[in-house]
């Protein structure tokens, strides 16, 4: 790293550029070929002439409900957070920096098909219109959007494989401080122990045979942080027609459905990040590495980072990185050898997969898209108009020798480990039409997608899950497994069902374990009465249930101890839990549970709904909890514990009951007739990010019940709402019903 250089606030922070007029007036004639309109929870519904002008109209509306979360992701996307939060981002720009070079993607813009350069044109226009029609608004960096950039955030899941598989501590300790290294290992052996929400999704789909009117059906359920993502609905004159969740900033609909298809998104465990450690000699511009008999040079890059310095200027930090072959250096091993990683990098191909299959109408034209083989993480649950459904593996499978463990770093010199291309479509798991009227994925491995019609792990490298099962995928499979025939509201409520698997598996462990202790125990005694109310139990989630509330302390600290132990044997927690923990760690756990019940509550008999709470007061992105201020009480539960319905909370400093921040966000039910689709969905809190407006929180009732409202797809649903063109005024909202304030608060039913 090179010197720091201070460069004046004054030139850095310019206030909104003002819009050159004849740009002015080429949006101002954009934005009069594009209506929006607002339903009664404000879900926009945009009609464009064109798609890029349906795509303009969809990005402005994007930053009337929310400017900071869109400018907040490309700012991480770019690698210029810490333009805005200063040196806490330094390294995680630096990493974005290392895939991310603003020069090749403005490169990578030109080099793009027209259709896609008009699409970038047009999502740039709709910001920069927003801004322009907005001076009170005041973007912390990004006071002007250029068309390349919509290029560094292309498929949604490239940052989130960038962030897994380069660890920030390595990558300051290898560009930076060296001893930014010490004690990560324990770090990360402690961090293993808390009950993190898992990143992923459901998703489900019914198959004629199955279903009750005889039409496809599709569950759309991601497990993401809350407020993540907009819904809207897209149209245009040339035939785009899509609805669903659309990360903010991005111009395509991630999960959802069109006129004749549906897709649904959930983490896959694929092996799709390898590293590759290879023998260095040199330094500098003479640093070469090791390549079987050669010795290669290492590319090398310069990158110059802006760091905000409090409110008097910014810094400059310079870099140079380095690569290899197999991609960016990343961290140095004990032995000496860097390594470098290896993942998807295609944000033009990326960028094209995921708005052509938003314009599918059928299996095989959603695998032509797919075909380019720019999904990376992503599994992908399929139903549509014609009966059609099927679970589909990521199609950026790179094929590897099965000689070597790529869960581990494997050694880079040696040529037998390079990536030897990508599987083609027909090599990877699938479950097409299979017989059993089903397929589904909660991030757990593809061979139970479908039943007995699941693709077989023995015919697939094991480089195709690592993941494992889950408990999700445990109590999915059972609730599918009979003979129900679904309709939208079966669906429905088998997708908050309120069984828990894992306590179903350890209870009986904990019974054991109670009963072997000796007499003379003290615990025999101490917890005789709470293991009587976890016997008890149902083990169902519900608001008023005393035992879901110490089974979620007790899981909480069997994760504690048990979590760590399957990191450092690089075991899943699930399979270490099932065949590893002790019967020893299970009863410390419930005494660890009791013990803190009691500290927090005066006792482990409290209901579940007093505990588990849904806020939201205000609109910060790193969200706020307050004991004082008005809540609503949740029954469902981490995914953690196999519940479908997820609820993923943390423990705020201060605060005594349990917060949600993640699980179910956006949820929608579609099922395909002949006449079109029809659709129910709600979302976390509400559409907007304003706490002024009327769609701040309109949802949270709904949400916390799993009462799905009617989706507006029509014009003659909608017609009864105004309409207005981006940059009018936007009218006055017209709230579908004035929901009732929130009074309870935590420790409250």
């Amino acid at each position: 790293m090179r010197s720091t250089i201070r460069t004046c606030l004054a030139v850095a922070l310019l206030a909104s550029v003002a819009m050159p007029a004849a740009a002015r007036q080429r949006d101002d004639a954009r934005a009069a070929k594009v209506s929006i309109v607002r339903d009664g929870f404000g879900i926009a519904h945009i009609h464009g002439r064109t798609d890029a002008d349906a795509v303009f109209g969809m990005i402005y509306a994007q930053a009337e409900d929310d400017f900071p979360r869109i400018e907040r992701n490309y700012l991480v996307a770019l690698g210029r957070l810490a333009e805005a939060e200063g040196e806490t981002a330094l390294w995680s720009d630096l990493r974005q920096r290392l895939f991310i070079d603003p020069v090749a993607l403005q490169a990578e813009y030109r080099a793009s098909p027209a259709w896609l350069r008009a699409l970038m044109d047009g999502w740039a226009a709709g910001l920069n219109h927003y801004l322009a029609t907005h001076p009170e608004v005041r973007p912390k960096v990004l006071t002007r959007f250029e068309p390349w950039m919509a290029l560094a955030f292309s498929e949604g899941s490239i940052g989130g494989d960038i962030e897994r598989g380069v660890d920030l501590a390595d990558l300051e300790a290898f560009y930076g401080r060296a001893e930014a290294r010490a004690g990560r290992e324990a770090a990360l052996l402690a961090q293993a122990g808390e009950m993190i929400e898992p990143k992923g999704s459901n998703g489900i789909a019914i198959g004629p045979s199955r279903s009750g009117s005889g039409n496809a059906l599709l569950w759309i359920n991601p497990h993401t942080s809350f407020f993540f993502r907009a819904e809207q609905q897209v149209t245009s004159d040339e035939g785009l027609d899509a609805y669903g969740a659309a990360t903010w900033g991005q111009f395509f609909i991630y999960q959802g459905f069109n006129r004749r298809v549906g897709w649904m998104h959930t983490s896959s465990g694929v092996d799709n990040i390898d590293a590759f450690a290879v023998e260095v000699r040199g330094s500098g511009a003479d640093a070469r590495y090791r390549y079987g008999s050669e010795w290669r040079p290492l590319r090398r890059q310069e990158v110059t980072l802006r760091v905000r310095q409090g409110d008097d200027g910014f810094a400059e930090r310079r870099f140079t990185t380095y690569a290899t072959h197999h991609g960016p250096v990343i961290r140095r091993q004990g032995d000496g050898r860097w390594v470098a990683v290896a993942m998807l990098d295609s944000p033009r191909a990326a960028l094209e997969q995921s708005y052509l299959r938003t314009r599918a109408t059928d299996l095989e034209s959603y695998l032509a898209a797919s075909d380019r083989k720019a999904n990376s993480s992503n599994n992908t649950i399929f139903a549509a108009a014609d009966g059609t459904i099927a679970y589909l593996h990521p199609q950026f499978v790179p094929v590897r020798s099965t000689r070597f463990d790529y869960t581990q770093t494997v050694d880079g010199s040696d040529p037998a480990t390079d990536w030897k291309g990508l599987h083609p479509l027909d090599q990877l798991p699938q479950a097409v039409r299979p017989t059993t009227g089903w397929v589904m994925n909660t991030n757990n491995w593809p061979w139970g997608a479908a039943g007995a019609d699941s693709p077989r792990a023995a015919d697939f490298p094991r480089y195709m899950d690592q993941f494992g099962e889950n408990p999700r995928g445990r109590h999915a499979t059972k609730l599918l497994s009979g003979d129900t025939r679904f309709t939208p509201q079966t669906l429905t409520r088998t997708a908050f069902s309120t069984m828990l698997p894992l306590f179903d598996e350890q209870i009986p462990y904990l019974q054991r374990a109670h009963a072997a202790l000796p007499a003379t125990d003290p615990r025999r005694a101490a917890l005789a009465a709470p293991l009587a109310l976890l016997t008890g139990w149902d083990r169902r989630w519900s608001r008023a249930s005393e035992p879901m509330s110490l089974a979620a302390y007790w899981g909480e600290a069997l994760w504690a101890s048990e979590g760590p132990k399957a990191a450092a044997a690089n075991i899943p927690l699930f399979t270490y839990m099932a065949t590893r923990t002790t019967d020893a760690a299970r009863i410390e756990a419930l005494a660890a549970a009791v013990a803190q019940m009691t500290r927090d509550w005066g006792s482990w008999r409290i209901a579940w709904g007093r505990i588990n709470r849904f806020q939201r007061i205000d609109p910060a992105i790193a969200p706020r909890f307050d004991d004082a201020a008005p809540s609503l009480p949740v029954g469902f539960t981490t995914g953690n514990f196999g519940s479908l319905a997820a609820f993923g909370t943390v423990r705020q400093p201060g605060a005594r009951c349990f917060y949600g921040t993640s699980g179910n966000s956006f949820v929608s039910v579609v099922e395909f007739t002949p006449q079109g689709p029809r659709a129910w969905a709600v979302s976390a809190g509400g559409q907007s990010g304003d706490p002024t407006s009327p769609h701040f929180n309109d949802q949270a009732r709904r949400y916390v019940a799993g009462d799905l409202r009617p989706v507006l797809l029509d014009r003659e649903a909608l017609a009864g709402f105004p309409t207005y063109r981006p940059g009018d005024a936007r009218p006055a909202p017209r709230p579908a019903a004035a929901a009732p304030p929130v009074t309870s608060r935590c420790g409250e039913d």
